[in-house]
């Protein structure tokens, strides 16, 4: 089969806060997208929202100049699902996450789209390979997962099951990019990384909270004021290189000790800190630096934490601070 290797119109099947956002992101980047949902009295009513709100946000500036113009001629309510799909490059999936409503919109969606035409579910946690027998040919179907809010968020996971093809997820790689996105390209897994990764935090917040270690609120404010304060700018892998792999050896020994395999010593870290791989102090952690790029590091770090410092005190403070 000939592959599409460059996404050149799209159509997007939920048309509501997700569905909408992503359809917005592709629409500010000049590709002509088909919505469409349930009926289309609510694809209508939903691209009225989107113009409006797209307005909203320029105004605010947190839209750039034009964009809503822009939107507004890229964007078309289509009557139906079928409708939408069929001579489109792209087509990206956003309906609620219930399987048999997804496999049915997958159903609809294979029946009428072009063969070559690629379908990327913006599921959050379903295996994509689980959804992949509603196609006739699953080698243009993989995962394509925005996040809340999706204008504004800029990382996306591309998730290939086994039988998508090499030059579908490029196509999508270039595609992610060309809207202004940064995708990663993740294996097939269920929650696949920001969500086993946010789920397992949101698990110990709860855990803490019921424990009575801290209230709901610290948990909140610790969380935004000190590690997550360096996640806008960095991985958990360059934070751990840049505090010192022993001293993260040493501290996980401390909460293995409390509290069991749950927080066991990763063999990963321990093969590192015995070779002597210590992060930026050593030349070399979980990733590998010359000594004028940890110097570049660290001073990008130290700009990058202070400014946003100052765009907090610009902000003030969320409105959950006054809980």
């Amino acid at each position: 089969m000939n592959h599409i290797s460059e996404i050149k119109t799209a159509a997007v099947v939920g048309s509501g806060y997700m569905g909408g956002g992503i359809a917005q992101v592709m629409a500010m980047a000049g590709i002509p997208v088909n919505l469409a949902d349930a009926s289309p009295e609510l694809t209508v009513t939903n691209l009225e929202r989107l113009n409006k709100e797209a307005a909203e946000f320029e105004a605010e500036g947190l839209f750039p100049a034009g964009s809503a113009d822009r939107i507004r001629e890229n964007l078309s309510a289509a009557e139906s699902i079928e409708d939408a799909v069929r001579s489109v490059d792209y087509i990206a999936e956003a309906v609620p996450e219930v399987p048999a409503i997804k496999q049915d919109v997958h159903s609809r969606i294979d029946a009428a789209k072009r063969p070559e035409a690629i379908v990327g579910s913006n599921t959050s946690t379903i295996q994509i390979e689980s959804m992949a027998p509603a196609f006739a040919d699953a080698s243009t179907f993989l995962g394509v997962h925005f996040s809340n809010p999706s204008p504004f968020i800029p990382g996306v996971e591309i998730i290939a099951h086994p039988g998508t093809d090499e030059n579908v997820i490029a196509t999508v790689e270039n595609f992610v990019s060309a809207v202004g996105k940064v995708g990663a390209r993740i294996k097939d897994n269920a929650g696949f990384v920001l969500n086993r990764l946010q789920y397992v935090l949101l698990k110990e917040s709860i855990e803490i909270v019921e424990e009575g270690i801290a209230t709901a609120e610290d948990v909140d404010k610790i969380v935004s004021t000190t590690f997550g304060f360096r996640t806008p700018f960095f991985g958990p892998f360059v934070i751990a290189d840049m505090a010192g792999l022993d001293v993260y050896k040493f501290c996980f020994a401390q909460l293995e000790e409390h509290f069991g395999d749950k927080m066991k010593t990763p063999k990963m870290l321990t093969d590192l800190v015995d070779a002597g791989k210590l992060g930026t102090k050593s030349g070399g952690g979980f990733t590998d630096l010359t000594a004028e790029q940890t110097a570049e590091l660290i001073a990008y770090r130290n700009k990058a934490y202070a400014r946003l410092s100052q765009l907090i005190a610009e902000l003030g403070p969320p409105p959950t601070a006054a809980r």
